[in-house]
This record gives C-alpha cells, sequence and structure tokens, in this order.
C-alpha cells in the first residue's frame, strides 16, 4: 500500500482514539504491523510518535488553559495547589509520578511486546482493552461530580496511572478520566485535566523514544503526513468530545465508550 495512504490512516486513527477510552497506541500499533509489515516493536514505537500530532491539537483546544497555567509559574513555588496554580501543581506533579511508573514501563516494553507476536499481541491488546472498558464504566457509575480542583492526591494517582498507558492496549484517556471521576470531578473538568496532561506526557515519551530508538521506520515526508492528519483530527474530536459532554449526561457518554472500549477489545482479540 502506498506510504502517503498508509500516514493518512495511521494519523486519523491516532487523532480519534487518542482522546476516548479506546487504546490509540495499540490501535495504531496493530495497523502499522498489518499495513506495513514492521514487527510490533517498531509499530509501538511508531504510535507512540504519532502521540506528537494529537499534543499539539490539545495545545491548540486549549491554548487559552495553557496560557494561563504559563502564567502561573511564578506563584507555584509559594502556592502549590492553590486556587490559580492548581493546574500546574497537578500536571507538574502528576507529570512526575508518570515518569516514576512510565520508565520501567517502557524498559519493559521490548520484552512484553517481542514475545507478543501476532496472534498473541492482538490478544494481549485486546485483554487489554476490555479491562479499560470495564474501568471506564466503573468510573462512570461512582461518578460523584463534587471536586472544583485537582489535589497532590489526583496528581499522584492520575500520573502514575498514565505511565502505565506508555504499554499498547492500555487506554491513557480511558484510565486518566475514570481516575479523575472517581476522585469526584465532573466529566468536563475530567476531560480537559486528562487532555492537558497528556501535553508533558508526549513530549516526556517522544523525548524517551528519539533518544532510545530514533526515528520511527517511516520515511519523512509520510511521517509528517501523518503528524498533520493526527493534529488536525485530534482537535477536531476534542472539540466533539467537549460539546458532547455539554449536552448529554456524562454517565451516558462514558457508558457509551467503555461499551465501545468492551466490544473493541473482543473483536480485537477474537
Amino acid at each position: 500500500m502506498n506510504q502517503l495512504l498508509i500516514a493518512v490512516l495511521l494519523g486519523l486513527l491516532q487523532g480519534v482514539l487518542e482522546w476516548v477510552p479506546v487504546s490509540s497506541e495499540g490501535a495504531v500499533a496493530l495497523a502499522s504491523t498489518a499495513l506495513t509489515g514492521v514487527n510490533s516493536a517498531a509499530g509501538t514505537r511508531l504510535a507512540l510518535f504519532l502521540h506528537a500530532g494529537t499534543a499539539v491539537a490539545a495545545v491548540g483546544y486549549f491554548r487559552a488553559e495553557v496560557r494561563e497555567i504559563l502564567a502561573s509559574v511564578g506563584d507555584l513555588t509559594r502556592a502549590p495547589f492553590a486556587d490559580e496554580t492548581a493546574d500546574l501543581s497537578f500536571l507538574v506533579l502528576a507529570t512526575l509520578a508518570s515518569g516514576v511508573t512510565g520508565l520501567p514501563a517502557y524498559l519493559a516494553l521490548d520484552a512484553v511486546v517481542s514475545d507478543l507476536q501476532g496472534g498473541l499481541f492482538v490478544a494481549f491488546v485486546g485483554g487489554l482493552l476490555v479491562v479499560t472498558g470495564l474501568l471506564q464504566r466503573f468510573a462512570a457509575a461512582l461518578s460523584l461530580g463534587d471536586r472544583t480542583r485537582p489535589d497532590w492526591l489526583d496528581a499522584l494517582l492520575v500520573g502514575g496511572l498514565q505511565g502505565f498507558a506508555i504499554l499498547p492496549g492500555v487506554s491513557r484517556s480511558g484510565t486518566t478520566v475514570s481516575a479523575l471521576l472517581l476522585r469526584g470531578h465532573e466529566g468536563e473538568s475530567s476531560l480537559r485535566l486528562s487532555f492537558l496532561l497528556s501535553i508533558p506526557a508526549v513530549v516526556a515519551a517522544d523525548t524517551l523514544v528519539l533518544l532510545d530508538t530514533g526515528l520511527p521506520a517511516i520515511d519523512p515526508g509520510p511521517a509528517l503526513v501523518a503528524l498533520a492528519v493526527s493534529a488536525v483530527v485530534g482537535y477536531l474530536t476534542v472539540d466533539a468530545l467537549v460539546r458532547l459532554v455539554r449536552r448529554v449526561p456524562f454517565w451516558a457518554v462514558c457508558t457509551f465508550f467503555g461499551t465501545l472500549g468492551v466490544v473493541g477489545g473482543l473483536l480485537v482479540a477474537a
């Protein structure tokens, strides 16, 4: 298949699936191995690389929040987790917590993925997708929706869980949004914090991948096309999801996407 067409398809998958409780990394890794013939480890690293496109989408969509967060940097040391520094404190501590869990997960990535070629790799991704879908449904049922700003416990819990999303099949958005819901944050607030947290997480993960293995096994032209498509589609998907949770009860949104995650996982594993 033409490399440009493959790039568009992979960028489309990343742009849509990054924000819903279905592992974009697992789906893109599976698609890249099927379409290009690369091994599972190379497909997983390509999937990690494409997260940069959706990170750009998050920065663009939440640009006002990003400016406010950057403006509060000077107040962070004096009043962490105060009203004006809560988001920045959350992002900093959660990113550090992601590194604590994510670095060992990344070091285990080769062993996990290389031992799960072909059908076993598909089954592994499918099983994790099912778990992610069930977690999303469970979190939606217990959401209290009475928290107004994140605290240090939110940061440690959400950041720690996010670190495991470097493994294919673990949904970053699914696990982080679920944890925020369980901690009592409202639906739109949970989405906002989760999507903002994806920005430093992607920068750190992509830097680690580039230092470790270099650029993924794809020509520069198609790579840029894939990144551009994932950024544009990612922006549109974030906008659609935020609009959706303003009109539909969030438990219904979570139940729908949780069920999608379960069905998708079962289909992949079948």
